[in-house]
C-alpha cells in the first residue's frame, strides 16, 4: 500500500506524543485529591492517533508506527543520558536540574517501554478485530473498547513494574491513570470521528485486517 503525506503526519504526530509524554511525566499535578504525572494531558493522544491508524491504514501500518515510536523513544532517552554524561561548562550551573528533569531511573524507562509497547499492540489489535467483527459499523464501540483494554494494560503494568515494593504504590493509583486516559479517548471521540472520516475520502483507503498476521514482531509483513 502507497501511503500518503497525511499518513506521515498522522504517525509523526504519533510519535511526538509519545515522547512528549515521556518528557513531562516527571511532574506530578495534583487534580483535587488524585495525583497524577503531567504526561495524563497528552500520552492519551497516542492511543487516538494509534486508533485513527488503525481504524484507516490497518494494523500492518500501525504495527510499523508503533515500532517506530519505541525506536524514536530509545533515541531520545540514550541521547537524553549521553548528554547528561557530557562535563558540564564551567559557567553552566544547571547539571543538577537536568538529572532531576530528565535522568530516568532504569526501572521506570523498563516500566513506560514495557507498558506502552503491550498497550498499543492490544489496543491496535482489539481495533482492527472489532472491525472485522462489526463490518465496519459503530466506530466508537472499538475506538473506546479497546482503548479500556490498551489503557488498562498500559496503567498497570506502567504503575507495577514502576513502583511496586515501594511506598509509592497503591492499586488505586492505577485506576485512577485508567479512568483519566479513558474519559480523555471518550472525550476525543468527535475528533476521531472526523479524523477517520477525513483520511478515508482523502486517501480513498479503509482497511480491513481480513487475513492479517498479527504478530507484532513481524514488522516486514
Amino acid at each position: 500500500m502507497n501511503v500518503s503525506y497525511r499518513f506521515v503526519v498522522i504517525a509523526a504526530v504519533f510519535v511526538t506524543t509519545l515522547i512528549t509524554a515521556n518528557l513531562i511525566a516527571v511532574k506530578l499535578v495534583d487534580f483535587g485529591s488524585v495525583v497524577l504525572p503531567a504526561a495524563i494531558i497528552v500520552f492519551p493522544l497516542s492511543y487516538i492517533f494509534g486508533d485513527i491508524l488503525t481504524e484507516v491504514y490497518g494494523f500492518r501500518l500501525a504495527r510499523r508506527v508503533i515500532w517506530l515510536g519505541f525506536v524514536c523513544n530509545l533515541i531520545f532517552v540514550a541521547f537524553v543520558w549521553l548528554g547528561g554524561l557530557l562535563p558540564s561548562a564551567s559557567l553552566w550551573e544547571g547539571q543538577a536540574a537536568y538529572e532531576t528533569i530528565l535522568g530516568y531511573v532504569p526501572r521506570i524507562l523498563l516500566a513506560s517501554f514495557a507498558g506502552y509497547l503491550v498497550g498499543e499492540f492490544a489496543n491496535s489489535y482489539i481495533l482492527a478485530r472489532m472491525k472485522v467483527w462489526t463490518k465496519g459499523r459503530w466506530l466508537w464501540t472499538r475506538t473506546i473498547g479497546s482503548t479500556v483494554v490498551g489503557q488498562g494494560l498500559d496503567s498497570a503494568i506502567f504503575i507495577t513494574v514502576a513502583f511496586a515494593g515501594t511506598p509509592a504504590f497503591a492499586p488505586v493509583i492505577i485506576l485512577y491513570h485508567w479512568l483519566a486516559k479513558t474519559a480523555i479517548e471518550v472525550a476525543a471521540t468527535p475528533f476521531t470521528y472526523a479524523a477517520v472520516k477525513y483520511l478515508k475520502g482523502k486517501d480513498a483507503v479503509d482497511a480491513y485486517d481480513y487475513q492479517t498476521n498479527f504478530n507484532p514482531f513481524a514488522v516486514a509483513d
